[in-house]
Parts: C-alpha cells; structure tokens; sequence
C-alpha cells in the first residue's frame, strides 16, 4: 500500500501531526508512506521517523490552485491508494485531488468537499492531535489509543546542564513577550541561576527583536544568542541537548516538546487546551488566568494594545519551574 499525507503549514503543527503519522504507520504496517510539506519546513520532515519519501512544496514555485494541483499532478505515477489531508485549505483539497490517489480523505473546507472520497466531521474543542487522529479514526472505525509527538534527531549532541533556551519570539504579536517584560524575566533568570547560561533562539526576521532584549539585559555574560545562527534540523539538535526551554506559545515550544526538552510554555492569546505541546511529560504550561478576555485566539491585543496576558504572567512561577527542571538534572 502506498499512502501521502499532506502535512500542515505550520512548525507547531507540523510537530503534532507527528502522532498522526505515527498512527497511520502503526494501522498500516508494511506501507509506503509519502509526505508533502512546506518548502521551507522540509528539514523537520526529516527528523518523522518512518517516512519514504519527501516532497517539499513552495507557493512561489507552484502559485494559485492552477500551481498546487500541477504540483498534484507530478505525483500521480505514484499511484496512491490512500490520501491524508491535514491542513485546513482548499488548495491542499486540489492537490490531493490531482494526484488521482484511490481514496482522499480529510475535512471537507471551502466548498471542496467534492475533492474527497471520505468527508470527516471535525471535533469541537479538542487538542490539534487529537483532531487530526479523528481523520484517522473517522476513516478507518479504530480507535487510536496511542497517541504520541515525536520527532528523532539522528547525531543528538551531548547535553548540556548549564544551558536553557529562551524564545520570546512569535508570529502573532498577541503572543509574543513585549520587549520590557522578556528583558524582566531575563534579569531575574540571570540573577538566580548565576552557572547558567540562557541562549536565545530565533529565526533571522525576529534576530532584531532578540538583541532589543539583550540590549537591555543585565549581566549578559551569561547570555547569547543564535538567533538567526540555527537551521530547523540543528534547531532540533540544540534543543535535545539543552537543560530546557523557556518559551512563548511558538513552534519552538512543539519542537522542543517532540524531542523531550523540559518545555515551560508563557501563554497569552491562544487556548493551551487545544494548542499546548501535547506530551505532558516534562512540560508547564504558565498563563496570567486572570484577565476576562483569557484565552482569545486574536494575533493582535485589540483590548490592550500590548497584550497585557503575557505582561502579568508571574516571573516567580517562571523561576520555580525552572529550578524544578535544573534541580532534575543535577539529581540525574
């Protein structure tokens, strides 16, 4: 059996498709499974144990829905029996289409209900995994005990106690750290861990906003930063080999959650119920909690201007989760 599943658009997603992937391998043992991912999100593919092929995908390269579905098109002489549709757009519907796989399945988006053979009902309120697994469980009648993200780093680096990650970083201003109260948290994080260094991560567009909090850091010979300095793959690595992970609700949080980092996750817009990282071993999930408008799922603080969720969060609670993890691995 040969089966291609259309992977989402985004890093945090992507991550928690990881269960299904892993659940298709485990129904269908012996099969030839085949992703489509995002061009620029192809080197975490690589890290999903199991996979055959990978076929990275690029708007840029294939525009319009004329572009995905000769993308589709390309991989017809494939010959799929089977078609899994993760992301929530129509042209991902066209490109299943195109490439004539026996069986499409997913949930129906944008009139493109006729493109499926096998329409699921999506689940109300529930965690992104599980709401993928439903496709799986909708189209086959099992039920999906197993349930877990994980990604493999192939050469892990040796881990490194004294080094904690930070990413204030996000593409939704609603939840990203405003620049005062990261560098707060910064400052007391330096002053109690004094033989820990705090190492920054960052894709090369939020590099700036890194050094504003740097810039207004103390004792910043305890911290750097590789904003910008790390692809996907030696993103995964680092975090592997990191103590832990302090972080704003991001793809990074997932990554590092995939991969067993101690993961402590600052929410502000966002609902964790349906969008913390989903393994809850070595994880704290942190919100202020106390604001009427907690959670909204906005990328901008309307209410506020600044979103006031992330400036209340309580840096002491920051700290003693922190000093949970350390303490860990010194015990270890």
């Amino acid at each position: 059996m040969k089966i291609l599943i259309r992977l989402p658009n985004w890093l945090g997603d992507v991550v928690m498709g990881t269960a299904f992937v892993a659940a298709v391998k485990e129904l269908y043992p012996g099969a030839k499974i085949d992703v489509i991912i995002k061009k620029e999100l192809a080197g975490i593919a690589s890290l999903i144990p199991g996979l055959n092929n990978i076929y990275p995908f690029s708007k840029q390269e294939f525009k319009g829905l004329m572009g995905v579905y000769r993308f589709g098109k390309q991989l017809r002489p494939e010959k799929y029996d089977l078609f899994f549709n993760l992301p929530s757009s129509l042209s991902s519907l066209v490109m299943g289409w195109a490439t004539w796989a026996k069986k499409r399945v997913g949930f129906a988006k944008e009139g493109g209900f006729f493109l499926l053979t096998n329409i699921c009902k999506r689940p109300v309120n529930v965690h992104r995994v599980d709401e993928y697994i439903s496709i799986l469980e909708q189209f086959t009648s099992k039920n999906i005990a197993e349930r877990q993200v994980k990604l493999v780093v192939d050469e892990p680096i040796p881990l490194n106690k004294t080094r904690v990650l930070i990413n204030f970083n996000s593409e939704a201003d609603s939840r990203r750290m405003p620049v005062g109260k990261g560098v707060a948290i910064i400052n007391l994080l330096t002053k109690t861990f004094k033989e820990t260094t705090f190492t920054f991560i960052g894709s090369p567009k939020e590099a700036t906003f890194v050094e504003q909090v740097i810039d207004g850091a103390e004792n910043k010979d305890q911290i750097e930063s590789f904003a910008g300095k790390t692809d996907l793959v030696g993103l995964a690595s680092l975090m592997a080999a990191s103590a832990a992970i302090i972080t704003t609700d991001s793809g990074p949080a997932h990554l590092a959650n995939s991969v067993g980092t101690p993961t402590i996750v600052l929410f502000g817009a966002g609902n964790e119920h349906n969008t913390a990282p989903y393994n809850k071993q070595n994880l704290t999930v942190l919100r202020y909690g106390k604001l009427e408008c907690e959670p909204c799922v906005k990328n901008t603080c309307k209410l506020y201007g600044v979103p006031k969720c992330m400036q209340m969060l309580d840096e002491l609670q920051i700290i003693d989760a922190l000093g949970h993890y350390l303490s860990a691995n010194t015990a270890d």
